[in-house]
């Protein structure tokens, strides 16, 4: 369903009883809330929460914002390698508006929190900002974004600046196969028939790469978040994997020591994805970190 949150249309997805404990689930670049996947949600779930995924703007079934253009992503990159500041049609705290957003136009005062990726880029705004809104926060393979942390590989950046070879459904299919394969869990391997339904049906359900490109140039203007993480009052869970090439392990041991009583856990074998057979060690991660005190 879709609601009106910070004055744009969200898509949301809210599963669980109504009077459990509600937990925001905030996903990364270019990704639906499909994204998360329906059996990570039934663990959650499981373990006493209120599930909500929702689709950040400019991407799924969310307000799309073509009218601001696409962004030259080359260009934006050059001037983030010259240090020099980057202009984006919007903020990744302005989309931490719009998590804030769905929360209130649910009528919840008080949430778990979880981003992955630029989801958890955007949740590192929502808790320091917020921070009597995030009852614990949850941050999977993401990064302050300071300069001094490894970069991804290069064939990882050449991928996500690459287009797909040729039109249709099955072009595009083959192209985010190639990425997904590319920064996925070596250990734990997609098998390839699911992996192409998933990616299918996302697809299907809504290809927008110009709002790719414009949430790209978001986390690219973001800069350094490290200023954020000393206003970080929830307690705090990094799940990082250890062969992570698109955000290099180092950035989650990075959160551990900046924000206040954060834990760690790092995950041999783990890529830049949610592999099937880490799930319940993600529910479990979440769940346990909710019950801390801060």
């Amino acid at each position: 369903m879709r609601v009106v949150a910070n004055g744009i249309g969200i898509e949301i997805d809210d599963q669980g009883p109504a009077g459990a404990e509600p937990l925001l689930l905030v996903m990364g670049l270019g990704m639906h809330l499909t994204a998360w996947p329906q059996a990570l949600v039934q663990l959650l779930i499981a373990r006493g929460f209120r599930v909500l995924r929702m689709d950040n703007r400019d991407i799924g079934l969310s307000q799309g914002f073509d009218a601001l253009g696409v962004p030259h992503l080359a260009w934006a990159g050059m001037r983030h390698l010259l240090h020099l500041p980057s202009v984006a049609p919007y903020s990744l705290a302005e989309m931490a508006a719009d998590a804030l957003g769905v929360l209130d136009a649910l009528g919840i005062g008080r949430a778990h929190v979880c981003g992955a990726s630029m989801g958890g880029m955007i949740v590192q705004h929502l808790a320091a900002g917020q921070p009597s809104r995030v009852a614990s926060l949850t941050l999977m393979m993401t990064t302050s974004g300071a300069r001094r942390l490894p970069q991804p590989t290069w064939p990882v950046r050449q991928a996500l600046l690459s287009r797909p070879r040729g039109r249709g459904t099955d072009a595009v299919v083959d192209h985010l196969e190639h990425i997904y394969r590319l920064i996925g869990s070596p250990v734990f391997p997609a098998e390839r028939d699911e992996l192409r339904a998933r990616i299918r049906a996302q697809v299907e359900r809504a290809w927008h790469p110009a709002g790719t490109a414009r949430q790209l140039v978001a986390v690219i203007a973001d800069g350094d978040r490290t200023p954020l993480l000393g206003r970080i009052a929830a307690p705090t869970l990094v799940i990082h994997g250890e062969a992570d090439p698109l955000v290099p392990v180092a950035a989650g041991h990075d959160l551990v020591s900046r924000i206040a009583g954060a834990q760690g856990d790092f995950i041999p074998g783990m890529g830049h994805d949610l592999p099937q057979q880490l799930l319940e060690r993600y529910a479990d991660g979440i769940a346990a970190n909710a019950r801390r005190r801060p």
